[in-house]
Order: C-alpha cells, then sequence, then structure tokens
C-alpha cells in the first residue's frame, strides 16, 4: 500500500479499501509521542471523517511495543516540536488532544491493534477507540500516577465510563501493568489473538464493516460517541431518533430491506 500524503515519519497512513491504517512508526523510541506522530495522527482522523469513501480506521503500531505514551526524556526537557506542528497549534490549538482521540473523534469507527506495550498515553489511546484486538501478550497500563502526572487525555474520565468503576480506579490509582488476559476479562479490549495478528484480526473486522451501510454506521458511531450513560433515558432517546430519523429516510435504507427480501447482498451508495 502506497503511503498518503499526510504521512509523517513518525506516523505512516495508508489507505486499503475503505480502511484507513494509521501505523505509529517511531519503534527506536518505543513509539513513543513525538510532535510528528501527533502531526500524523490528527489528520488522519480528519481525514476519516471528511473522506465519504473511508469507513473506518485501524490505529496499529511498528516494533514490539505499541505505544509508551509521553516521551519522559523529551518532556522533562521540552520536546523539540516541527514547524508545521506548531503552525497548526495557532489555530487549532487542542490538535495533540485531536490526534490522541480525546477531542473531536471522528464519527465512523476507530479499531485497535495492540501488539506489546501499550502504557500511559498507549492505554489513554485505547479508551479513545471502539473495538480493540490486543495480542494474548499485550501489556497495558495508566501508569502516570507512578510518575507524578496525570492522565490528561481522559482515561480517569473516560475508563469508569467503560468499565467497573472499582476496576477503572485500579487501572488510575495504583498505575500497574494489566495483563492482555487482565484487560479482556475486565471488558477493557474486545478480543485477544496470537502475537504477531492483531493488524490481520483488526482488517477482518473493518472488511465487516465496509459491508455495512455508510450513513447508519455514522450515525450509530455518533450515538456512541454522544449519547453517554449520565444522559437520563428519555432524552437519550430524543438525541437517538434524530440520529435515526435520516437514515430510515435514506435510499440505502430502502436498498439494505430490499435487498434483505431479494435474499442479495446491498449495495449502498451512501445516499
Amino acid at each position: 500500500m502506497p503511503e498518503l500524503d499526510i504521512s509523517t515519519k513518525n506516523c505512516i497512513v495508508e489507505q486499503e479499501g475503505k480502511t484507513l491504517i494509521v501505523t505509529l512508526n517511531r519503534p527506536e523510541a518505543k513509539n513513543a509521542f513525538s510532535p510528528e506522530m501527533l502531526l500524523g495522527m490528527y489528520k488522519a482522523w480528519r481525514r476519516l471523517e471528511e473522506d465519504d469513501g473511508l469507513m473506518c480506521a485501524i490505529l496499529t503500531a511498528n516494533g514490539d511495543t505499541f505505544c509508551a505514551g509521553m516521551d519522559l526524556k523529551a518532556g522533562a526537557e521540552g520536546h523539540r516540536s516541527t514547524e508545521e506542528f506548531m503552525e497548526l497549534m495557532g489555530t487549532v490549538p487542542n490538535v495533540h488532544w485531536q490526534a490522541l482521540l480525546r477531542d473531536n473523534r471522528p464519527n465512523k469507527p476507530l479499531i485497535l491493534a495492540v501488539e506489546g506495550y501499550a502504557l500511559a498515553g498507549g492505554t489513554e489511546i485505547l479508551a479513545g477507540t471502539d473495538i480493540r484486538v490486543a495480542a494474548e501478550d499485550a501489556t497495558f497500563g495508566v501508569t502516570e500516577v507512578a510518575r507524578g502526572l496525570y492522565p490528561m487525555a481522559g482515561s480517569s474520565v473516560r475508563l469508569p465510563r467503560q468499565i467497573p468503576y472499582c476496576l477503572a480506579a485500579e487501572i488510575v490509582l495504583l498505575g500497574r501493568h494489566i495483563t492482555a488476559q487482565e484487560a479482556l476479562d475486565w471488558g477493557l479490549v474486545n478480543r485477544l489473538v496470537p502475537k504477531g495478528e492483531t493488524l490481520a484480526e483488526a482488517k477482518k473486522i473493518a472488511e465487516q464493516i465496509a459491508q455495512t451501510g455508510p450513513l447508519a454506521l455514522r450515525a450509530i458511531t455518533k450515538s456512541l460517541r454522544d449519547i453517554q450513560t449520565d444522559v437520563p433515558e428519555p432524552e437519550a432517546m430524543l438525541m437517538s431518533d434524530e440520529l435515526a430519523n435520516p437514515v430510515f429516510a435514506s435510499a440505502d435504507a430502502k436498498e439494505g430491506m430490499r435487498a434483505f427480501k431479494e435474499k442479495r447482498p446491498a449495495k449502498f451508495t451512501g445516499q
């Protein structure tokens, strides 16, 4: 697959069919965040949101560590930012939070493929994804507290909404490493696969997503993003109806029902 023009040295962005594949590419530093990595991720998520030909994205990494989070060695002295990243921050002040899926997540599914260690920001970005595949030997952990830091990418807020409170508290308050089996048992990831097979499994999930109706997919993803458990149910149902009504009025909805009746694959057009 050829790299897209939005790739950077530390973040490779490719397209395979209707799937955007975003690969963290700083293995020599355990894929710790850098300005060029954040720049590539930010551009990838905006491309995913804006390109109607894309249905989902896979986030993966090169090397034996998925992501070690913030570059603590550089962070202690201040990270040297690229000129393009600094210029972008002038117009998009929260560009780093958008890159890390804390703010302004695209309304299309995000699939995570984790091999090796995903610590600190490596686990924090996990909470911004939708479907998560991990290798059987993967390791997770929000370790900021052990360094006297705060998990600013959102773990103390998101994790209690995604898994039981006491388990989320254990993750963020103790900062200990969590095995892949624990992550599966706690509901932090969807499935485990043998080492080296996470990207292949993520692509299988992406292929299933690519067969769905684009309008329905975007609306359902937006519902997952916007209608959280703290919204009262009557209000949540009204918000859900607002998303559903345009979908049911679409040509795709009619095609989907017609295809079911005729026992054939649907041919969705996104209209």
